[in-house]
């Protein structure tokens, strides 16, 4: 198939892009990395009368330590991620997740922010960002707004951005030596969409004792999925065969697995379990 036909517009700044967006309504789409966006136009499960291009607008892209803060552009790219030696170093959970996105031809081009925006509920940047509690800076006309990453993921494909408003950056605070993180994801094949996976983050103490524990899932519903039973099973408590198996009880409670044309509901629970006990044993190695 080949995409419908469309208007096509570099925008040089934000105005420019709030311009067209206001004049051109629903009909115009943003276009940055592009590696969803023009999978839907030739499949013709979208037909915007004008696409706008913003991969040349300067204030979205980079990468940028503050303080603790560690700033990201919508425009930073998954290969931008994992190479970065500063996410590495104040958010190893995001290097960790990197490597499982797709294939190094997409991780290229494919954008931070365009993959936060679409909302799949089988990526991963979403998961990670709801454990790392990030802020979303969202800008419009009216200003800039933020929006936590737990509020910003509404349902299948829906998130908190509102009409002629773009997400801009990221803002998330640096993990310290004391924290440890660890990314699982189980797919048919290397590179496919995950059928199930996890992002996990915690405290751990000199006594190997778990602290603000944080475990959210990819692959297993609409959204992103904060396994808020689960984490209370382990919270102050030290990683063993018990805990585990604590833990993978309590996600009966945190779950409802959707099926799909890989895995039923039931199969996907018991990989949840299965990758919760390997995610855990990283945080405590």
């Amino acid at each position: 198939m080949k995409a419908p036909p469309f208007a096509y517009v570099r925008a040089r700044s934000l105005g420019e892009v709030f311009d067209l967006l206001e004049h051109h309504g629903e009909s115009a789409r943003l276009l940055a990395g592009g590696q969803s966006l023009l999978a839907s136009l030739n499949m013709r499960l979208a037909a915007p009368e004008l696409l706008i291009d913003i991969t040349h607008i300067a204030e979205l892209s980079g990468i940028e330590v503050r303080g603790r803060k560690i700033r990201i552009g919508a425009l930073a790219t998954h290969a931008e991620i994992q190479r970065s030696a500063e996410i590495a170093r104040h958010l190893p959970l995001l290097s960790q997740a990197a490597p499982h996105i797709a294939h190094v031809a997409i991780r290229n081009v494919g954008t931070f922010g365009g993959s936060l925006a679409h909302a799949d509920p089988a990526a991963e940047w979403p998961a990670c960002c709801v454990v790392l509690d990030a802020q979303f800076v969202l800008r419009s006309r009216a200003g800039t707004r933020r929006v936590a990453a737990r509020e910003f993921f509404q349902g299948l494909y829906a998130t908190a951005l509102r009409p002629n408003e773009i997400l801009a950056q990221v803002e998330v605070a640096a993990t310290g030596t004391n924290w440890r993180s660890a990314f699982v994801e189980l797919s048919r094949r290397r590179g496919d969409y995950a059928t199930v996976g996890v992002a996990a983050l915690a405290r751990k103490s000199a006594r190997g004792v778990l602290s603000d524990l944080r475990v959210a899932f990819l692959g297993v519903g609409p959204a992103p999925a904060l396994a808020r039973a689960s984490m209370a099973a382990l919270e102050g408590k030290r990683v063993s065969a018990d805990t585990i198996a604590a833990a993978g009880e309590a996600l009966g409670q945190d779950l409802e697995p959707s099926a799909d044309l890989h895995a039923a509901a039931s199969t996907k629970l018991h990989l949840a379990r299965v990758i919760t006990g390997r995610a855990l044993t990283a945080l405590a190695a």
